[in-house]
């Protein structure tokens, strides 16, 4: 497996940018100079990421969710080795 990171990723299996092994490595996202736990999605180029908008969600059970735009690092979390 590669350590690029694509430029778009999603969380939820239905969107076209879901990589599911990807996700599994774990993915740290930096926004604006601060580490965010919640994100939804994110798109690097575009500079924007989508986070939850608390616990309220849609008519089919998924999270609504806000745009922020704001610059956007990702990272791949390496996990120690026991």
């Amino acid at each position: 497996m590669t350590d690029t990171l694509p430029d778009r990723l999603s969380v939820n299996p239905k969107s076209p940018f879901y990589d599911e092994a990807l996700l599994l490595r774990g993915i740290g996202v930096r926004f604006n100079g601060t580490e965010k736990t919640n994100v939804e999605e994110y798109c690097i180029s575009e500079g924007w990421i989508r986070v939850a908008a608390g616990k309220a969600v849609d008519r089919k059970g998924n999270p609504l969710t806000m745009l922020l735009k704001g610059p956007v690092e990702v990272w791949i979390k390496d996990e120690p080795e026991a």
